[in-house]
């Protein structure tokens, strides 16, 4: 499966449903209908896309939209709603993360409490994290068969976030208004409820 074959998959189970899960479940039973070998190749290309995605830049971001909400764990579950949204979305956002104020599901989130945030409203979608694995499974029974696939050929997926760019405090305002104008604006500091 090459880059255009993912990120074809990608955006046309945007297009079969808005509901994440109804998203995933589209996207399983494409993928089940390849050859295990090409369910290992996504798996890969979803690693190769996250990889990219992984910088302290992005999950200042994250932090800011989330209220102070955005661990580690909170942050790998970001960066697949953040592929979710499209090539050309992720390869903006991924350049210049203050653009994720310009996306109307972030927009929509803006000054309302998180409390009242639905599960399909927050940026994060975790169960695409399982997707390959679960794929894998059903193609060919084997647990943790993908896994194995993936050492076979040397690739190793990452479980957690690992940023290369400099760190710095997601909690200073002046450093979040001046990295992140837009999402300061739109998410000026707040209680969290």
């Amino acid at each position: 499966m090459t880059e255009d074959e993912f990120w074809d998959l990608v955006e046309r189970s945007r297009g079969h449903s808005p509901d994440p899960g109804r998203r995933l479940a589209w996207l399983e039973e494409r993928l089940v209908r390849l050859p295990p070998a090409e369910i290992a190749d996504f798996q890969v290309r979803q690693d190769e896309t996250r990889l990219r995605s992984d910088t302290y830049a992005l999950w200042g971001a994250a932090y800011r939209i989330m209220g102070g909400l955005c661990s580690m764990d909170a942050f790998w579950y970001f960066q697949p709603w953040l592929i979710g949204q499209g090539r050309r979305t992720f390869h903006l956002v991924t350049a210049a993360p203050d653009l994720l104020a310009e996306l109307p599901g972030i927009r929509r989130l803006a000054g309302r409490p998180m409390g009242g945030w639905s599960d399909a409203e927050w940026p994060e979608w975790e169960s695409f994290n399982y997707l390959a694995a679960t794929a894998y499974e059903r193609v060919t029974g084997d647990e943790d068969g993908l896994g194995d696939a993936l050492l076979a050929r040397g690739h190793e997926t990452p479980y957690d976030t690992a940023p290369a760019d400099p760190s710095w405090d997601f909690d200073d305002p002046a450093e979040i208004a001046r990295r992140l104008p837009r999402l300061s604006a739109l998410f000026p500091a707040r209680a969290r409820g």
